[in-house]
């Protein structure tokens, strides 16, 4: 076989074969695009045309190259909102494609970049607490987005809480043609919902009825038109503003992060029908191609959307060809019906996000009682993020997020750090018992390091150490197992002042377990010639063999140093 041949037969074999299912949840994926990719870049102030545009070419390319093989990518609502608060803040004007297209490029890269050096692990880092704060908070964003579109009236304020508040004490104020065209179009979404067929499609059914009622009746609403023209076009090609570069670098990062850390929770919610295993890192290499190739082509940025891969999921797809069609089956409906999709009722469109930020909010109902009785601190953070998507920048407020969840983590972790004592009883199995308050003269105390050695935990596992006044022939044996490869320099020093203290006492330390890179920080820091002989023993051979080593060598060191030959208390 030649190598072009093979090339294509390896290309051939990843991609499958597209299966009759895949056209099918293609056409209903990419007309589930229209209202929804509409609504997400209306609410953020960008031209609703480029929300479709974001799931023709960014679809396509993610769903050819992404780990998780039924993941579309496309505008979401968190996207969209974290792009035109990173945009607003750099002092860019969401309409200026120019701008768009630098942002959407570069959040690309960023993606790029971070599945090459392959850092998925660091979305661990960011709690489900904060990531519950954050969804609920867009989801607010989402719904106060488009008040004035459902129901005519504008509502004033500095952030978003407030300006619901306002809303609600201006019920007088609002438009009765506008609101009544929105409630019809959440009533039929409601009706539609109730059949199981027809659930997936519920909100394009419900748009389609309603701009149609809208039309038949004549009823005196603004229409998609009166703000953008849809032409009947292919996206075409957009050049990036290379001045905005240096203003969107930081906002480049927090675009992505969001697309990324929304995406995430993709792999593991639809596993791949071939049995292939999804890969965090080569999807987030995946969605920065999307927006690469997007970004030259009017689409904003995108990611991993999970209410699309859900629709898609649910019409039938089975393999990745079910989003390759959606954008192109996308493209075909805006070339063909463009003129119709003008005719969309803002009504109807405001009906429809409220729709999806109602859902949005009920689909964290679970996931905010669970944080809220899992512990004060995690409700805390989940509240400060949540206040925080209300009250300042989007991209500032991930940031925020993220912060909040690597305190959340250290004072986690340093809370559930402690020392453990081990004693062995006349069978030789070992139990756990608490830590004696002061060592025994002449015998061998085992204790098991339970942390991360983080530097907020060590003065707790320094308090709880045994005292060693008058323990003269004592041994401390401390099991290292539990302790990291790399401790912090902290660890060091307190291992140096426990030795000193224990040898003012005529009494020392012994460390079973050490693993070699720890060992070799010990001998580089000096607390292994400070241990003096035998006082490291390495992980080696069985479980237990290090500490067994260790408890025999401290046994015949006690007997010959505490004077009376007592036996120890192991």
């Amino acid at each position: 076989m030649s190598p072009v041949r093979a090339v294509f037969e390896r290309a051939r074999s990843r991609l499958g074969r597209p299966r009759p299912a895949d056209v099918g949840s293609g056409l209903v994926t990419g007309l589930f695009s229209i209202p929804e990719g509409m609504a997400y870049a209306a609410i953020a102030g960008f031209n609703p045309v480029a929300g479709l545009y974001a799931g023709v070419v960014p679809a396509i390319v993610g769903s050819l190259t992404a780990r998780t093989v039924l993941m579309v990518t496309t505008l979401t609502s968190a996207i969209a909102l974290t792009s035109q608060s990173v945009l607003k803040d750099a002092g860019l004007d969401p309409m200026d494609t120019g701008g768009v297209a630098t942002l959407t490029l570069m959040a690309g890269v960023v993606m790029l970049l971070m599945g090459a050096l392959r850092l998925g692990v660091l979305l661990s880092l960011v709690s489900n607490a904060v990531m519950t704060g954050f969804s609920v908070g867009i989801a607010l964003q989402i719904v106060t987005g488009v008040l004035k579109d459902a129901t005519g009236y504008d509502p004033h304020g500095h952030n978003r809480l407030y300006q619901l508040g306002d809303w609600l004490a201006h019920v007088t104020d609002w438009q009765l043609d506008t609101t009544l065209v929105a409630l019809v179009t959440i009533t039929v979404w409601a009706l539609a919902g109730l059949l199981r067929p027809l659930k997936p499609v519920a909100l394009l059914i419900a748009m389609v009825v309603s701009t149609a009622g809208v039309a038949v009746f004549g009823v005196d609403v603004e229409l998609v038109r009166d703000i953008a023209h849809i032409p009947a076009t292919l996206p075409g090609f957009s050049a990036p503003d290379l001045s905005a570069v240096p203003h969107l670098l930081g906002g480049a990062c927090a675009v992505a992060l969001v697309a990324l850390a929304q995406a995430a929770g993709i792999g593991p919610s639809v596993p791949n029908p071939d049995g292939s295993r999804s890969s965090v890192n080569g999807d987030f290499a995946a969605q920065g191609l999307a927006n690469l190739a997007g970004g030259f082509f009017q689409a904003l940025p995108a990611g991993g959307s999970l209410s699309r891969t859900g629709v898609a999921v649910s019409a039938g797809a089975r393999t990745r060809w079910a989003g390759v069609l959606s954008g192109v089956l996308l493209a075909a409906v805006v070339l063909v019906c463009a003129p119709l999709a003008e005719r969309i009722p803002m009504p109807v469109i405001g009906g429809l996000i409220l729709v999806v930020g109602g859902e949005l909010i009920r689909g964290k109902r679970q996931d905010v009682r669970l944080v809220l009785r899992t512990s004060w601190l995690s409700s805390a953070a989940m509240a400060l993020t949540f206040l925080a998507t209300t009250q300042i920048p989007l991209q500032r407020a991930i940031v925020l997020g993220a912060v909040l969840s690597l305190l959340l983590y250290c004072v986690q972790a340093a809370r559930r750090a402690r020392l453990l004592a081990l004693v062995r009883d006349p069978e030789g199995r070992w139990h756990l018992a608490p830590v004696p308050e002061r060592l025994t003269p002449g015998e061998v105390t085992v204790l098991y390091y339970d942390g991360v050695s983080l530097f907020a935990e060590l003065p707790r596992i320094e308090a709880s150490l045994p005292r060693a006044d008058g323990a003269t022939g004592a041994v401390l044996v401390l099991v290292m197992r539990g302790l990291p490869d790399v401790p912090s320099s902290m660890v060091v020093k307190l291992l140096r002042r426990r030795i000193r203290e224990l040898d003012r006492n005529g009494a020392r330390l012994v460390l079973a377990g050490v693993q070699p890179e720890l060992g070799h920080l010990l001998a580089a820091t000096g607390i292994s010639a400070d241990l003096g002989p035998d006082g490291v023993i390495p992980a080696e051979g069985a479980l237990f063999e290090p500490l067994e080593q260790a408890l025999a060598q401290s046994r015949e060191w006690a007997r010959r140093h505490s004077g009376d030959g007592a036996p120890d208390g192991s």
